[in-house]
Parts: C-alpha cells; structure tokens; sequence
C-alpha cells in the first residue's frame, strides 16, 4: 500500500472515530441535561454518588406546576412517583427545589392524586398501620424518635391516613421502590422541606 493511500485509509479510520464519539455524546446529552436537572437540589456530593440516586436520575422529568395546580397557595408539592422525585414551589415562586426520593414498593401501595400539608413534626414517633402489623407481624408496636425511627427527622402528615412525606436514617432507600406508601427523602433534605412547607401546602402525587 502507498504511503498516500495508507494515510488516506487512516485520515478516514480518524474521521469515524471522531463522528462515533460525537454520536455518543450526543446519545449523553438528555442523560447529562437530566443530572443537571436533579442537582437543582441540595444534594451533598456523597448523595449525588449514591448509587440508587445516580441509578434513577435520567429518568427525570420536569413538571410544569400550572399543569397540576390552579395557584401557587400556600406552596406547593409534587411528587412523582415513576422519576422518584419531588418537586417543591413556594407560593410567591421565588423558591423552588428537587429531591430524590423513595416511593412505595408496589403499585397496590401507590396511592396518586391531590392531598395537602395537615401537620409537621419534628422528631415523630412511628407505629405499623394495621395492613403493615399485618404483612410483618414481627414489627414492633410502636418506634419513639431516634436513630431507628423508619420516618427520619421530620414529618409532613398529609390528609390522607397513614400517609406522610418523611425523612429516612437508611439513606439506601432514596431512589429505590422501597417504602410502605409514604414518600421519603433525605433527612437533611426533608428538614429543608419542613422549614419551607407549611400546614395547608398544596400536595400532587403522581
């Protein structure tokens, strides 16, 4: 082979590589525009490297309020259980944030539609519904805040029974199928959401 044709099979051979590598990162893109996404909240370094948070972030979708809500009142939270993620806005838009979260283990579980903020406790205590006591009769009655409380830090009582939005201290749940119904969060986060809801926020499973 001449000197000319083999630098021409090579000069082609680049070009492809070039146009290949291109193609990949353009595959990248939505998946890097969907990280950029989920950093609009406060999650440390060490939770944006979990992997159950990394796992679900490209399946992030923003949502447009006005497509859920007729007003910002009171504040407003959506929770998407398919992208595992929470959106919140406050009532005059100046705030808005994003946090992964945990969403319930089965569909049967699922509960979708509007709700809203009925009370915050710091610190809450926990005890099985009568279905869970049911499903682990080995649970115990009754947990008092701390360490091994399943709500974390903080609560949100929605109005609808046996429902919460709540901090977790087993932070492999975030991102994952994971929970009994509630929608859960850090508890570093779930205390920033605590501070900016208040009773009466708007809430949208969906």
């Amino acid at each position: 082979m001449s000197d000319s044709n083999r630098s021409t099979k090579f000069g082609r051979r680049a070009l492809l590589r070039a146009g290949a590598a291109g193609g990949l990162l353009a595959a990248q893109a939505p998946l890097l525009r969907a990280q950029t996404a989920a950093e609009i909240g406060t999650q440390s370094p060490a939770e944006l490297a979990a992997p159950a948070a990394k796992r679900n972030v490209s399946s992030f979708r923003v949502e447009a309020w006005q497509d859920h809500f007729d007003s910002r009142a009171n504040g407003i939270i959506l929770s998407d259980t398919t992208s595992r993620m929470l959106q919140y806005w406050s009532e005059d838009g100046s705030v808005y944030k994003v946090y992964p979260t945990s969403v319930p283990m089965t569909d049967d579980l699922t509960r979708r539609g509007y709700t809203k903020v009925i009370r915050k406790v710091e610190g809450p205590s926990w005890a099985p519904t009568p279905s869970m006591k049911e499903r682990n009769p080995e649970w115990p009655d009754f947990v008092g805040p701390g360490p091994d409380n399943p709500l974390g830090t903080h609560a949100l009582y929605l109005s609808w029974q046996y429902y919460r939005i709540h901090g977790t201290n087993d932070t492999r749940k975030i991102g994952r199928r994971s929970s009994n119904g509630c929608i859960g969060l850090y508890n570093r986060q779930i205390a920033e959401l605590f501070a900016l809801a208040k009773v009466g926020t708007q809430v949208k499973l969906i």
